[in-house]
């Protein structure tokens, strides 16, 4: 993982997928993971819900070069995009709706 004081960005590359036009919400997921369903559920409902905003799930096991470079440890980990890509906020384990609603708005 990079350095205090240096920012995370990502781009269609990475994702493989389109950055949303206002915020992506990135969601890493293993196969065997039975939060990451629900997750990918509740970010799904959200981007839905918001417009501009995407949801992008990445199978952590199938990009590991990934995993290692943003120091993902557990799944699901989700990333708070802005719309240039730059990660704004990160957490791991199941969110609530209303945490990832909060953290939209630091994206917007």
């Amino acid at each position: 993982m990079r350095g205090q004081g240096e920012e995370h960005r990502l781009g269609p590359a990475d994702l493989g997928g389109e950055l949303g036009e206002r915020a992506t919400l990135v969601q890493f997921s293993s196969a065997f993971c039975a939060p990451c369903r629900a997750t990918r559920r509740t970010l799904g409902e959200v981007a839905a819900m918001v417009p501009g905003v995407t949801h992008v799930d990445i199978d952590a096991e199938a990009q590991l070069s990934l995993v290692r470079a943003l120091g993902i440890v557990r799944t699901p980990t989700v990333l708070v995009l802005d719309a240039t890509g730059r990660v704004v906020r990160r957490a791991a384990g199941q969110p609530r709706r209303a945490d990832v609603i909060a953290a939209l708005g630091e994206a917007l």
